[in-house]
């Protein structure tokens, strides 16, 4: 199934689909531009077939993807935004709040009740997209990532 979104400022069409294997160098690569620490192939090929593993497609190219699950912890099913990113040059244009929005809708398909995240706590653009989503911060994680940069959790409820 595939969702066609208004590409925002530039006005392409953007469509997300669930990610395929022709897609993962693109997402590699998109993976490698966006993170200090960025996942290998493997991990990405780890979630192919998975509801949550979405690409965002505009002019016929992977301009983003998120990764996303469901887990069962306490009785609760919890979603997870594992990874999100955007090709730098498609940034600012609505790709991700598309992805976001799409797996939010996923996760809440497949039984979510809540989302949480984690985020840079210098990464003010992707804190700021997750508040207009709805997330709050819950708390800090010291040292989370590996230059010892703190990670901010975020959780949103779910409808």
């Amino acid at each position: 199934m595939t969702t066609q979104v208004p590409g925002g400022d530039d006005g392409d069409e953007v469509t997300i689909r669930p990610a395929e294997r022709v897609d993962l160098l693109a997402v590699v690569r998109i993976e490698n531009a966006s993170f200090e620490q960025p996942w290998p192939y493997d991990a990405f090929d780890r979630f192919l077939g998975e509801p949550g593993f979405l690409v965002a497609v505009t002019d016929g190219a992977v301009a983003g993807y998120v990764v996303a699950d469901v887990t069962s912890k306490f009785g609760r099913e919890l979603g997870h935004i594992k990874d999100i990113a955007v090709h730098p040059d498609r940034r600012g244009v609505g790709v991700g709040s598309a992805l976001l929005s799409r797996a939010l809708a996923v996760l809440a398909a497949r039984g979510a009740d809540s989302v949480k995240l984690e985020v840079r706590r210098s990464n003010d653009g992707a804190k700021r997209l997750y508040r207009e989503f709805g997330f709050e911060p819950l708390r800090r994680v010291p040292g989370y990532y590996g230059n010892d940069e703190d990670a901010i959790v975020m959780l949103r409820k779910l409808d």
